[in-house]
């Protein structure tokens, strides 16, 4: 695969429960693996994996950039049917963890929502795993072509709206995991007109108060934009009059090592008065996958609530 780290590469998707990069920096760094924005599984290790019929890599050419822009796409079963050619349906976008980007990065959790459409535990749904850019979900003007945040609202989004048979912002949801996480929970505070539910998972929520605290530094070779970070965004949405009723719910397993964080960034929604709950798995480490074992119906049902609600409003 041209443009890609093929140890990265194989090592994110081999590794048990997709398990993210600890972000506490206790542990040594490895060298930065070099970023794509169309990063597709080799169809060799694609067969492997045993994934959904209905998962597919598509690109589209970023207006920004000029350059083509990857994503994973989950079609549920039934949408290229005839009879459903009139059909519309929910998106969830789901946010991936780990920097720099890469749309494979979460694609297996497909499965948990194939298996969850098949056994009618939630209605058809897409979902959508794009790619977070240089930096994973933030905009970074340091790097070439570094405006993930910006290409994720403004070109992806709007791409799957013209190109799929979503029902756009009525039936749209974002959720993300560890850095998807922080991601979710920046970018919910900043549009939160343009979802029907958040639900950022696993976030990193003790580098984003280092960000804080330190002007934009999260460390001394990563600067972002001084107030650019969860904590700081949550007090500026906490503030707004005509802030919209967003349903947040914050999803992480005890034995994460951002779960204490997670607690602490709840304690914080709450005295700022941001509505929200938590879904809590017990002894679930840093894993989207496993999280997703245990507990990942309920997130995926919730979601459909806040479809429902949108739609009778």
């Amino acid at each position: 695969m041209k443009n890609a780290s093929w140890f990265f590469l194989l090592v994110a998707l081999i590794a048990p429960g997709v398990v993210h990069a600890q972000e506490s920096g206790k542990k040594k760094k490895a060298p930065a693996p070099k970023f794509s924005w169309v990063s597709p599984i080799p169809e060799a290790r694609l067969k492997s994996m045993n994934l959904p019929e209905g998962l597919k890599h598509g690109t589209f050419e970023s207006p920004s950039m000029g350059l083509e822009v990857g994503y994973y796409i989950y079609l549920p079963p039934g949408y290229e049917d005839a009879k459903n050619a009139e059909t519309r349906y929910p998106v969830v976008y789901h946010l991936h963890g780990g920097r720099p980007g890469g749309e494979y990065k979460s694609v297996a959790l497909s499965k948990f929502v194939d298996t969850a459409i098949k056994s009618g535990e939630i209605q058809p749904t897409i979902y959508v795993f794009p790619n977070g850019g240089p930096m994973s979900w933030y905009n970074y003007p340091q790097k070439e072509n570094g405006s993930g945040e910006n290409v994720f609202v403004k070109e992806t989004i709007p791409h799957i709206d013209a190109t799929y048979r979503t029902l756009g912002k009525q039936g749209r949801a974002i959720e993300g995991f560890s850095q998807g996480g922080r991601g979710t929970t920046r970018i919910l505070f900043k549009h939160p007109e343009l979802f029907v539910s958040a639900a950022p998972g696993g976030s990193g929520y003790g580098p984003e108060k280092t960000v804080q605290e330190n002007n934009g530094a999260e460390s001394e070779s990563v600067v972002f934009a001084p107030g650019y970070n969860t904590w700081d965004l949550a007090a500026a949405f906490a503030k707004r009059d005509d802030r919209p009723d967003l349903p947040i719910r914050l999803w992480v397993g005890t034995a994460g090592f951002n779960y204490e964080f997670n607690l602490k960034f709840s304690d914080y929604l709450n005295e700022l008065g941001v509505e929200h709950d938590m879904l809590i798995a017990e002894g679930v480490d840093h894993s989207a996958q496993r999280f997703y074992e245990k507990r990942g119906r309920e997130l995926m049902q919730w979601h459909q609530a806040n479809f429902a609600k949108a739609k009778s409003e």
